[in-house]
């Protein structure tokens, strides 16, 4: 069972109020775990025919990310590894999934991969998220929150 998440604003990803947005709708699966069926367009268009790589980069470390923003943390990414496997057509239903991988004292390590419509895996992410809650002061937030155990031991 999945629960859809809300756009955030202006997100060049996700963002209902930014006309240049790619357009994804996230859902929450179990586990914190973020998942979209999505068709990228021309205007994300590489290789003639195909997604660039940077636009498939993005909705990748968005899923992750929001998967750290779901278990609570107020992150930034920090690392992002990316593995090219097969390009995207155009057009062509992908779905993308991102999730929480591991989480350490001041950080979290989480995985993303992009399947194509057969199940073939056309992109694998994985990406460090650390501590960031000042990047995210004017984001309305429950009490708990806001961060990893020590945020103030580090700095971006």
């Amino acid at each position: 069972m999945t629960e859809k998440l809300p756009d955030h604003g202006s997100c060049f990803v996700c963002g209902k109020t930014n006309p240049k947005s790619i357009g994804v709708e996230w859902e929450l699966g179990p586990e914190c775990h973020i998942v979209a069926s999505f068709r990228f367009n021309e205007y994300q268009q590489g290789p003639p025919g195909f997604v660039h790589g940077g636009a498939s980069a993005a909705v990748l470390d968005e899923a992750m990310g929001s998967a750290v923003w779901q278990a609570g943390y107020r992150a930034a990414t920090v690392h992002l590894e990316l593995d090219y496997r097969k390009p995207i057509p155009i057009g062509e239903e992908i779905n993308i999934q991102g999730w929480l991988f591991s989480e350490e004292r001041n950080s979290a390590t989480t995985r993303g991969i992009i399947y194509l419509s057969d199940g073939t895996i056309a992109v694998e992410a994985y990406a460090k998220y650390v501590s960031a809650p000042q990047l995210f002061k004017d984001v309305p937030s429950a009490e708990n929150l806001s961060g990893f155990d020590s945020p103030a031991s580090l700095s971006l």
